[in-house]
């Protein structure tokens, strides 16, 4: 086993292979009023917030395009209801047609 880690790449000869300035640096300290956290509280608040709005305003956009769909399926099926009246008169007026030719052909 070794004991000492030796570079396999020309590359690796600047990193700094101990790790050993790497340091952490935790808030932990800071108090309620401290600028950076409530800087940090803010943008998390405004995040959140934008979230939001982004969710309403796709929402409000489904619900909208929803809508007019449901209009516009209305007024084809209005529309289709008194194409389908005018059919039914037409139908009507050539059954009687035939019933008047009927008669014709049996005198």
């Amino acid at each position: 086993m070794k004991d000492k880690r030796t570079y396999t790449n020309k590359k690796e000869h600047g990193e700094d292979m101990s790790h050993e300035n790497e340091s952490k640096i935790t808030n932990e300290d800071r108090g309620p009023l401290d600028l950076t956290l409530l800087t940090e509280q803010y943008r998390a608040d405004l995040k959140k917030y934008q979230d939001r709005e982004s969710l309403y305003i796709n929402t409000e956009n489904q619900l909208k395009g929803t809508k007019q769909i449901a209009v516009d399926m209305a007024n084809t099926v209005t529309k289709l209801d008194r194409r389908n009246q005018e059919l039914m008169k037409e139908i009507d007026r050539l059954n009687e047609e035939v019933q008047l030719l009927e008669m014709q052909i049996k005198k």
